[in-house]
């Protein structure tokens, strides 16, 4: 059975200036559950995020949580009345209270209760034996950790974050986003996360709603918005990509590397072949011939290195197309540096491309 929605959101719009920042965002979280809202600075994700914890008002909309509407025509409830905890990029922690005593600011309740609660927390964030701290004698990770304990304190229905790892150092990064997604999973909140960058929703997110103008332009399992992306700028925004430009012509689209089927494209009309550069295919020249075509690769086309460079995991190779004079790259594992001026044959792997109309 799954679970129930804790959080919904209908239509919420915000303009300034006449300017919509928000455009009818819909969406919903379940409990337990981690939605990422991502998208490019000043698409409009903070500002969604922050109609919902009730420090924006919006223009129209909708916002209920366990199916009570906290905003909506004729309710506004003040942020301290959504049972919301808020975690934000710069921790806001009070410099002049202990780590305890920030943990417990939320709190109701008597003194042992809360306490109790705080010890719980701190706990949980392996924290415990710092309460007496203050938080300048503390690492970024470990002020971030406090921030998590004390937006958690008050057992929020809904926790909303705002680019709450964007201040750590990236080699810190991955292990705090396991701790807190940890963490957060068994409070059983349902958290909604602000973000700009893909890998983070795609390491933390159940659903990620890719925002951009305003307006969520694609929803879904991380897997689904990778691999079936909306569009070509969905699709670069997860990674790099490479972009044949072709004519459809009677549903096929001639291109260096073969036909591709391309229905639903208007005959004579553009089109976009996108494919990430983990999906090209590099083979060596034998005497001026590539490999044999496929029906999974295609027919190989020649190119010649520009540029070859290792990223340690990875290496990057520039192409220049003898068709047409493009550039195109591709990535492979480990370490391949040919020299430039090698000429080597690219195939494409057909199963990996999308195809959009341009403009698309």
């Amino acid at each position: 059975m799954p679970d129930a929605v804790r959080l919904e959101v209908t239509g919420v719009t915000r303009s300034f200036g006449g300017r919509p920042v928000v455009d009818h965002v819909s969406l919903s979280v379940a409990a337990g559950r981690v939605t990422c809202l991502l998208g490019p600075s000043g698409c409009g994700k903070s500002t969604t995020l922050r109609m919902i914890a009730g420090v924006e008002r919006p223009d129209a909309g909708e916002v209920r949580i366990d199916g009570r509407a906290v905003f909506g025509p004729g309710v506004n409830l003040p942020p301290e009345a959504r049972s919301v905890g808020l975690m934000f990029q710069d921790f806001a922690l009070f410099p002049h209270l202990t780590v305890a005593q920030n943990v417990a600011f939320g709190l109701n309740g008597d003194r042992a209760a809360k306490a109790a609660r705080v010890g719980e927390l701190l706990e949980r964030v392996n924290l415990s034996g710092y309460g007496s701290k203050h938080p300048h004698e503390l690492s970024g990770g470990e002020q971030q950790r406090v921030a998590l304990a004390r937006a958690l304190a008050p057992r929020p229905r809904v926790m909303l974050m705002d680019e709450p790892f964007s201040g750590l150092d990236n080699r810190l990064r991955d292990g705090i986003r396991d701790a807190t997604l940890e963490v957060l999973k068994e409070e059983g909140a349902a958290v909604l996360l602000v973000t700009h960058e893909p890998d983070e929703a795609m390491r933390m997110a159940d659903e990620i709603a890719l925002m951009r103008g305003g307006r969520i332009v694609q929803q879904g399992a991380p897997y689904n918005v990778y691999n079936a992306p909306v569009d070509k700028a969905a699709a670069a925004f997860f990674s790099d990509i490479n972009v044949i430009r072709a004519t459809s012509r009677g549903a096929l689209t001639e291109t260096p590397f073969g036909a591709f089927l391309t229905p639903g494209h208007a005959d004579g009309g553009e089109v976009e072949i996108v494919i990430r550069p983990q999906h090209l295919k590099i083979d060596f020249d034998r005497g001026g011939r590539g490999p044999n075509p496929t029906a999974q690769d295609g027919t190989p086309a020649r190119g010649t290195v520009q540029r070859a460079r290792y990223l340690g995991r990875e290496s990057l190779v520039d192409f220049k197309m003898d068709f047409d004079g493009s550039i195109l790259t591709a990535s492979v594992p480990g370490v391949f540096l040919p020299k430039t001026g090698t000429a080597l044959w690219l195939m494409i792997r057909r199963d990996r491309c999308f195809v959009f109309g341009v403009g698309r």
